[in-house]
């Protein structure tokens, strides 16, 4: 969690205090926005059928992972060969495009990326500089569509289409910047992207998409499945290192799970100390942190992958915006 999360709900003496440098980080925001727009128009179109963007406007998790799986999968399912480019935030990796697979180590090249790359069986690649590693990505792959994963705000790389996910709870927050309130661009934003998804409940001019996930792995073996409901009554351990830890929180309790929360910081490198709790309870964890924890997992780790289930009025409008950029490009 955010340290200032507490405060981003409402306006209160700490979000005042902060409106003025909330201020300048618009400022500063759209300034950077005009620049890097401006730079990524002087050059060459990246040679694919579409470049597709999926972020978000707020601090903190909306669902972009689930999105980014279900639209490599849906696009597969029509006949296009997506990749997906990521920033690889919280690996360590330097100098230049890494390409990741279901093998790689998440210190190094991220959590995400490692995730999206087990479950889309798609192509992947993290750099810092989401351009170049679209260029390395099609330099090893036909691929005639990149997403972009988190890339909203990477306005280096051109784009043809943008989703923004929107947590359908929490919203906007106090509808401030930050650090007075959880926005990375003014809500302004909004009206110029291509689609809005809501995790949860829809807002006017937005499209839903539920996230479920009824199965639990174990680490240890992921072939040794449970179904939640067999832990129905049961105490259990609940870690989630993830942007909003209360969302798979709540999802377990809807299950009739007795949980115990463990909520980490997103993205956060768990050690050994940190998933063992010596009371043999069981452990249940977000797909995100598994791949983080398969070395150091004991027999009491599981984990429950959970998927995007959008509104199937979702899945055509995207297919039809793509086929309408290629019709456009295509003639030029």
């Amino acid at each position: 969690m955010h340290p200032l999360e507490r405060h981003w709900a409402g306006r209160d003496g700490v979000t005042l205090a902060l409106y003025p440098v909330s201020l300048l980080y618009c400022a500063l925001a759209r300034l950077n926005r005009i620049r890097l727009e401006a730079s990524a128009r002087r050059r060459p179109r990246l040679p694919v059928r579409a470049v597709l963007v999926v972020g978000n406007l707020t601090v903190g998790g909306t669902g972009k992972t689930p999105m980014v799986v279900w639209l490599c999968r849906w696009l597969q399912e029509h006949g296009y060969r997506p990749g997906v480019v990521s920033r690889g935030y919280g690996g360590r990796a330097r100098g230049g495009p890494r390409a990741v697979t279901p093998q790689s180590d998440p210190a190094q090249v991220g959590d995400e990326p490692v995730l999206i790359a087990t479950r889309s069986g798609c192509p992947v690649y993290v750099d810092r500089d989401r351009r170049r590693a679209a260029r390395a990505l099609l330099a090893h792959h036909p691929c005639d569509v990149i997403i972009a994963d988190d890339g909203l705000q990477h306005y280096a790389l051109g784009r043809d289409l943008e989703i923004v996910m929107v947590d359908g709870a929490r919203r906007f927050g106090n509808g401030l910047c930050l650090p007075a309130g959880p926005l990375r661009e003014p809500l302004g934003r909004l009206q110029e992207v291509d689609f809005r998804v809501a995790t949860g409940t829809p807002g006017p001019g937005e499209y839903a998409m539920t996230l479920t996930g009824g199965t639990a792995l174990a680490l240890a073996d992921p072939g040794h499945t449970r179904p939640l409901e067999a832990f129905r009554g049961q105490r259990v351990h609940a870690l989630a290192g993830i942007g909003h830890p209360p969302r798979f929180f709540d999802m377990l309790r809807r299950r009739g799970l007795e949980v115990v929360p463990h909520a980490f910081p997103d993205h956060h490198a768990f050690t050994p100390g940190e998933i063992r709790f010596g009371d043999h309870l069981p452990v249940l964890m977000t797909e995100k942190d598994a791949v983080k924890c398969r070395q150091i997992a004991g027999p009491e780790h599981w984990f429950v992958p959970v998927s995007a289930v959008p509104d199937p009025a979702l899945g055509k409008a995207i297919l039809g915006a793509v086929q309408a950029v290629d019709r456009i490009h295509s003639t030029r």
